[in-house]
């Protein structure tokens, strides 16, 4: 493939990585607003924040389903659709019933189409997956800054308007679904059966639960973090640091991401790299709940860096670890623990929040959540498949 195909190619990955995630954090900056119009408990705040990771982990198996019978561009196509119809829809929200309705419409889109980029990688830049896999991944990191950077805009346009904000997250996925149509790369249409995940035929359980853990161990703090974040800053009387540290935390994942892009060849295959992001993820969780000031800017900064390290590390853990006709199967069978691990923390944290009205119970458990990421790496043979 020209280096031109390949980097236009790379570019709609780009976009699709970045879809899955707008959306989802069009929730974050306006928490505060969430809670004093819908009257929202922290409870309630983790199960809104949690409700993407439920469908991603009860949907990824018939999502790859649906790949195989519809093919991995129709599905992620439709599946973006589904998904901003939901984020549009949670602009006329009249409750936090008919919010969490939506959300999970949304939701369900995204968890459909998260399993069609690694099938679309293989199909597209089958010589360069681990380049497809950062470039989507950094989408994703992409997508989590541009609600973040926007909202305290929206917000001065229409204050206090909350349903702007998450309704308006709908049209960048409405875009890229445009623009994937248009522009995408076309193919049979169609995998392989032995591309498409199924459980029974997942050869070593051992080896996915682990990978599970890992990427878990990523998830629950980023999700974790964009939730309860917030809160703990109103908690401590620093609502005004809420948009700062929600740029920060999100914008430290890109150089992270694009230094993983540069020299993945060079860390891929080692154990360290997941050992030193599980360290400063740990040490910056610890800033956080200790401080309330300029060292919290700097901790969520470097939370960021360090989750935007995990994250691509995570993701390429399938590639790596599995011979080619299993990518697809262990991509899903990691999502399904990944995303379940990360929701349980969700949801606890908000439970452990609303019984002790400190969010830094919240914090203290998604730093426990980050222990599968410092201790299962080196139970794993990093060797090529």
């Amino acid at each position: 493939m020209a280096r031109d195909a390949i980097v236009g190619t790379a570019a709609l990955l780009w976009l699709a990585g970045a879809a899955l995630r707008v959306s989802v954090l069009a929730v974050p900056p306006v928490i505060a607003l969430l809670r004093g119009d819908l009257a929202m408990s922290a409870t309630e705040i983790g199960i809104l924040s949690g409700l993407p990771m439920i469908m991603i982990a009860t949907a990824a198996i018939p999502g790859s389903l649906a790949i195989s019978k519809f093919g991995a561009l129709r599905t992620l196509l439709g599946a973006l659709v589904l998904a901003a119809v939901g984020a549009a829809l949670r602009g006329v929200s009249s409750g936090v019933a008919a919010l969490l309705a939506f959300t999970a419409v949304m939701s369900l889109g995204i968890a459909v189409a998260q399993p069609a980029l690694p099938v679309l990688v293989r199909q597209w830049l089958w010589s360069r997956i681990g380049f497809g896999t950062a470039a989507y991944s950094n989408g994703m990191v992409g997508g989590c800054l541009l609600p973040i950077l926007l909202a305290p805009v929206l917000l001065m346009l229409a204050p206090g308007n909350w349903r702007l904000i998450l309704a308006a997250s709908s049209l960048p996925i409405f875009i890229a679904s445009a623009l994937l149509a248009t522009l995408a790369p076309r193919g049979t249409g169609r995998v392989a059966d032995a591309d498409v995940p199924t459980p029974t035929r997942l050869v070593d359980y051992g080896l996915l639960w682990r990978l599970g853990l890992i990427f878990g161990a990523n998830n629950s703090v980023y999700f974790g973090t964009n939730a309860f974040l917030p809160l703990y800053l109103i908690g401590v009387g620093r609502p005004d640091l809420i948009p700062a540290a929600l740029a920060l935390y999100n914008f430290g994942q890109l150089p992270s991401s694009l230094l993983i892009m540069a020299f993945a060849h060079r860390i891929e295959r080692r154990a360290w790299p997941y050992l030193c992001s599980g360290a400063l993820l740990l040490a910056s969780i610890a800033t956080i709940g200790l401080t309330a000031g300029a060292w919290t800017l700097v901790a969520t900064a470097t939370l960021g860096f360090a989750s935007g390290i995990s994250l691509v590390l995570g993701l390429a853990l399938p590639p790596l670890l599995s011979e080619s006709p299993e990518v697809g199967r262990v991509s899903a069978g990691m999502f399904v623990v990944s995303y379940t691990f990360a929701m349980v923390v969700s949801v606890i944290c908000g439970l452990a929040n609303d019984l002790t009205a400190d969010a830094r119970s919240a914090l203290v458990l998604i730093a426990i959540s980050v222990l599968p990421l410092l201790l299962l790496p080196p139970t794993i043979r990093f060797h090529g498949p």
